[in-house]
Parts: structure tokens; C-alpha cells; sequence
């Protein structure tokens, strides 16, 4: 027998009205009014829309995916990874921004409650005890690149900290003492990770790091622009500059062009994802290869063994998992090094 609204007010105590204005969020309610309510609706696996999750196998044949922004190359190339992968399973993509917190976050999952089988979030600015409280307990979820709470979801990231210490132990390698970093925002799980692994290179290599080498990005291209432009402000510019995403990179070569300054001889460039359009530019660029539509792909793979493994009178069935992608050094003309090499890192 399907679930009701009634049911989910009965069980909360609560009238037909408050409880589709939870659901709904078409009206402010009481914080524990609605958490009481979402709660009662996420054990009886209701739906807004009347999708009933208590009947046994009931499939959408979608997946929803929460990212924290939709522009650029990046999330280009991982959607596309990521609906090749659905297509070849037999789903369609449900995609939502999560404006970069996590009210986006919550916005967005519970939009697509009842209309998905499984969640993908990447939300690597939300905070995981922000993230926990937001995220379906009753539909498969697995993580992108963020912060993963408590071991309660599954998730699936990239080798943040070793990709950006290989590349910071390439530059070293070059001869470069004084190397810059355009790190990513100071909330972000991967700038963090990035940033801890180019730190961990320097010192491993004894070398002590300028302050003024670091500045802070936001992963846009105008942030690679007024970070190179503040680097070479420095009292003792860096010889290289190493962007903590490729968007950045892209940023820091058209300053150092502009600025009419030669790349790689009079300061090398690297970034960090490797986009496809990185090859292209001029100098090449030299980056981290991160495989993102490998990692979309992948993503999806492992939602839906979640999702063809779940029971749907009693929720997820499969345990969490934590899976780590390697990276691997793309070195072209812009550092300086042996181009076309490729490095394991």
C-alpha cells in the first residue's frame, strides 16, 4: 500500500498543510517542526510528488546530480562523463546547482526527491557536518571531491594532495627555488588538499616557503589573473607559478602575456585538472590530470551498483565506500620541461 501525506502527518502530528509545506519549502515553518516532518517522510520513503519509494523496485531510471557551480570546462567534461555513464546504465541526468552551500545542497535534493534513484553531490565548500544534515538518508547518495561525513556516504575524489606535491616537486626538479601558488578558496576541500600537498613538497625538498608566494583564488580565471598580477608584486617574484586549477592557469598566462612577460623563460606556468583545452593554449599548458570525465563516469558507476543493490522498503543496503582516483603529471611547454611527458604521481 502506497504512503500518504496523511500518513507522514499522522505520524508527525502535524496537519496535511504543515507537512506540504515542508516538502514543499512553500512556507516558513518551525526548524523542528520540519525537521520532524522530513524525518518522518525520509522513514516512510515519501515523496512530495506522490512517488511512492515504499513500492517494492520502483525505479525512475534518473540520476540527480547537485554540483556546486555549472560553469566552465570542468563540469563540462565531468557531466559528460558523467551522462555517458548513465546512458550505457540506462539513466537519465537530473542536474542542479548548489550555489556553492548548503542550503543549494538541500534545495536541490529535495527537488529531486521521488524523481531520482540515486544522488550524485559534489560539495567541496560545505562543511561535513552541514553536508550531513542536508543530504537523503533514504536514496543512495555518493560524494564528489568533498569532505565525506562520519563515514556515513559513499564517496569518490581525486588525489588532490599528491597530484599538486608531484607538481611542485617539478618545478623543484627544474631549478625553480621561488615557486608561486594561485591556491583556491580557503573553505574548499580540494584547494585545502592542494595547497597541503604543494606546502608538504617544499618542505620535503628544504626549502622554505615565502608567504608572500601564497595568494588566495577562487578557481576563475579572473582569480588566476590577480593572483599572477600579486605574485610578481612580490618583493622577490616567483620563477614559477602554479595554479591550483586550470582555470586559474588560463588566468596567469593571459597576465604574464599581457604583462609581456615569456613563458616558460621568464616564469613558468602549471595548473591542476588537466582540461582538454590546456593542450591548446599557447604555451601548452602543463597540469595535473585529474581524468575528469573518468571521474564523472566513475561516480556514476558506483551509484549504480548503490541503486541496483537497494532495497526499497528498508533504504541503502550497500555499505559506504571511499575510492581514491590517482593523478598523473602532464608536462607540456609552459614549465619548461620535457614535453608530452607523462608522469605518475
Amino acid at each position: 500500500m502506497s504512503v500518504t501525506i496523511k500518513d507522514v502527518a499522522r505520524l508527525a502530528g502535524v496537519s496535511v498543510a504543515t507537512v506540504s509545506r515542508v516538502l514543499n519549502d512553500s512556507a516558513p515553518v518551525l526548524e523542528a517542526t520540519a525537521s520532524r516532518v522530513r524525518s518522518v517522510a525520509e522513514q516512510l520513503h515519501f515523496s512530495p510528488n506522490g512517488a511512492a519509494r515504499s513500492l517494492s523496485m520502483q525505479r525512475s531510471h534518473a540520476i540527480g546530480v547537485v554540483l556546486p557551480d555549472l560553469y566552465g570546462e570542468f563540469f563540462s567534461e565531468l557531466l559528460r562523463g558523467m551522462d555517458q555513464a548513465a546512458q550505457r546504465g540506462g539513466y537519465s541526468l537530473l542536474v542542479s546547482s548548489s550555489h556553492h552551500d548548503a542550503r543549494g545542497v538541500d534545495a536541490a535534493s529535495r527537488a529531486m526527491r521521488g524523481r531520482v534513484d540515486g544522488l550524485l553531490v559534489m560539495a567541496p565548500d560545505v562543511a561535513p557536518g552541514a553536508l550531513e544534515k542536508v543530504l537523503p538518508r533514504s536514496v543512495p547518495t555518493v560524494l564528489l571531491n568533498g569532505r565525506a561525513p562520519s563515514g556515513a556516504v559513499s564517496a569518490i575524489a581525486v588525489d588532490n594532495y599528491g597530484g599538486a606535491a608531484a607538481m611542485t616537486r617539478h618545478l623543484i626538479e627544474l631549478g625553480h627555488a621561488r615557486i608561486g601558488f594561485i591556491a583556491g578558496a580557503a573553505n574548499n576541500a580540494e584547494a585545502q588538499q592542494r595547497e597541503r600537498g604543494y606546502r608538504a613538497a617544499l618542505k620535503s625538498a628544504r626549502i622554505e616557503r615565502d608567504p608572500s608566494h601564497t595568494v588566495r583564488g577562487d578557481f576563475t580565471e579572473a582569480a588566476g589573473v590577480a593572483g599572477a598580477r600579486a605574485l610578481l608584486a612580490a618583493a622577490s617574484p616567483p620563477t614559477a607559478i602554479f595554479a591550483a586549477n586550470d582555470a586559474m592557469a588560463v588566468g596567469a598566462l593571459a597576465f604574464l602575456r599581457d604583462a609581456g612577460i615569456q613563458v616558460p623563460t621568464d616564469v613558468a606556468v602549471a595548473g591542476f585538472d588537466d582540461i582538454p583545452v590546456a593542450a591548446f593554449l599557447n604555451p601548452p599548458l602543463t597540469s595535473v590530470r585529474v581524468g575528469i570525465a573518468a571521474l564523472g563516469a566513475r561516480a556514476v558507476e558506483q551509484l549504480l551498483e548503490a541503486v541496483t543493490r537497494t532495497n526499497a522498503t528498508t533504504g541503502p543496503a550497500v555499505a559506504p565506500r571511499r575510492e581514491v582516483l590517482p593523478t598523473e603529471l602532464v608536462i607540456r611547454a609552459s614549465s619548461g620541461g620535457p614535453a608530452g611527458a607523462r608522469i605518475k604521481s
